[in-house]
């Protein structure tokens, strides 16, 4: 059904932890637009995920905090009005201090994210997987924690990242997940690890939902879903995945464009106008723009109006 025509998700925070309590492991594919997300509920998914990384890319920038809080609670909207699964939405830092997570919170909530993830690096933040990155002292990141409790109004699940792997090894990563369990943290994202053994002895010591990324191109080493699961975690983001996919397809079909003046060597390729008609709902449209008028003409008739 076309998303006009539906509900949204009423209580997305809810259901995603019904997920976490239900389901042995929750995959999340990212998304970084309202067709790719309307897309991978189609296939199948019950939770996704909106990718800061991916986010920015797509608007033509780095990871390095550019994107404004505005942009990002858009373009969560966009996103939760289409689909009827719970959305985690990647909040970088947080867009400031303590009293600006609130904030943060607040608008994230209004624009149907059901998880918002906030991390403990130093403005301007980095990718998690390049070199020279620098965390707050983790007090402050427990301020960030507390505010974001406080400020949501809604079951909005607040996920925690550290990214102290790199900076402070994994024992150091290990403690700041344990001080933001404490804060009050639902879920804790863990960034960087280098090892499945690493992954497996964070689970072993930190006693809350993990959330593992599994990216590309990265730190950490390609480590299945069933690995993850095996290991303890609840949640598996693939953040840029799609992103990454559609620009090596895009850049590919510009190729061909370019040396062979046609797409037809492309169309097996690609979705077809009909697959894509069904996946946005475009026939319900069409049916209920013939109702109305349908109704109306019914309404002429019977109040005994001619047509102007």
């Amino acid at each position: 059904m076309a998303f006009l025509y539906r509900g949204s998700l009423e209580d997305p925070g809810g259901r995603l932890r019904d997920l976490l309590r239900s389901r042995d492991i929750i995959v999340a594919p990212g998304v970084y637009g309202p067709v790719f997300a309307l897309l991978a509920e189609r296939m199948g998914f019950e939770a996704l995920y909106l990718s800061g990384a991916a986010l920015t890319g797509f608007l033509a920038m780095p990871d390095i905090g550019l994107i404004t809080l505005s942009e990002l609670a858009t373009m969560t909207r966009y996103i939760t009005r289409v689909v009827g699964v719970p959305l985690i939405v990647d909040a970088d830092t947080g867009f400031g201090e303590a009293i600006n997570v609130a904030r943060t919170i607040r608008d994230l909530e209004d624009a149907g994210a059901a998880a918002i993830q906030i991390e403990d690096q130093v403005m301007p933040k980095k990718c998690g997987h390049l070199p020279g990155k620098s965390v707050i002292p983790a007090v402050d990141m427990m301020k960030k924690i507390r505010a974001a409790v406080d400020a949501r109004r809604r079951d909005t699940l607040i996920v925690a990242r550290t990214d102290a792997r790199d900076v402070e090894g994994l024992e150091g990563a290990i403690e700041r997940a344990q001080l933001y369990v404490e804060a009050g943290a639902d879920v804790i994202f863990p960034e960087a690890l280098r090892s499945l053994e690493e992954f497996r002895e964070f689970a072993r010591r930190v006693k809350a939902p993990l959330l593992a990324n599994m990216t590309e191109f990265g730190k950490t080493p390609y480590i299945s879903v069933q690995e993850f699961r095996e290991a303890g975690y609840k949640v598996v983001i693939f953040p840029a995945t799609l992103f990454r996919i559609s620009l090596g397809a895009a850049r590919e079909a510009l190729e061909v464009l370019k040396s062979q003046g046609t797409q037809k060597s492309l169309l097996d390729r690609m979705m077809s106008r009909e697959d894509f008609y069904k996946l946005i709902g475009y026939r319900d449209y069409e049916e209920r723009d013939l109702r109305v008028s349908a109704e109306i003409e019914e309404l002429y008739r019977r109040i005994g109006y001619k047509k102007p």
